[in-house]
């Protein structure tokens, strides 16, 4: 079985069990979230819309980082102008506990 979460403003496929990285959350490390799910794969049929609106995914928060250093170069030609500015998205990582549908 697995779910389809939204937070930050993006979307996960997630199993039980599964770790993953999520928009940075106002959580502490080892409390438990909950996610808003979008559709629900179960055994037997698939849950979306309205139908999945009670199925919910817990998950425990294991620890916060920064992503890999993307870098933002801009160039204006025959001015002289260059700008170099570098950026880190911070995220939070989560392993997933349960689904339920």
């Amino acid at each position: 079985m697995y779910a389809i979460i939204a937070t930050g403003g993006k979307q996960y496929k997630v199993a039980e069990g599964d770790i993953i990285k999520v928009e940075k959350l106002n959580a502490e490390e080892g409390s438990e979230v909950s996610f808003d799910v979008v559709a629900v794969n179960t055994d037997k049929d698939v849950l979306c819309g309205d139908a999945c609106k009670s199925a919910s995914v817990k998950a425990t928060v294991l620890g916060e980082g920064k992503g890999k250093k993307v870098v933002v170069y801009k160039y204006k030609r025959k001015t002289g102008y260059h700008k170099k500015q570098g950026h880190r998205q911070p995220f939070t990582q989560v392993k997933i506990e349960a689904i339920n549908a």
